[in-house]
């Protein structure tokens, strides 16, 4: 059995309260077998949460410890060329 060194994982916020997360991962790419449910600590989150929000558990050295990296939202900006 190997062990994972390096990996992407993407995960989603589906609900949260005061102290904890519960969020679905997947693996990148994504496999058959579907996300994984799991229960955070909030601290463990560099960003504020909302559900549906967006986060990535990397790891890119063997060496190095996991680390949670927030999606940017994208903010409601006008489009060029639309109209009402």
């Amino acid at each position: 059995m190997s062990i994972l060194t390096t990996f992407v994982l993407v995960g989603m916020v589906d609900s949260f309260d005061k102290q904890f997360a519960t969020v679905e991962i997947n693996t990148n790419p994504a496999t058959n077998a579907g996300p994984a449910m799991a229960v955070m600590p909030l601290t463990a989150f560099p960003c504020e949460i909302r559900e549906g929000k967006v986060f990535y558990v990397v790891k890119l050295h063997e060496t190095q410890d996991a680390v949670i990296i927030c999606q940017e939202d994208v903010k409601n900006e006008s489009r060029h060329g639309e109209t009402d």
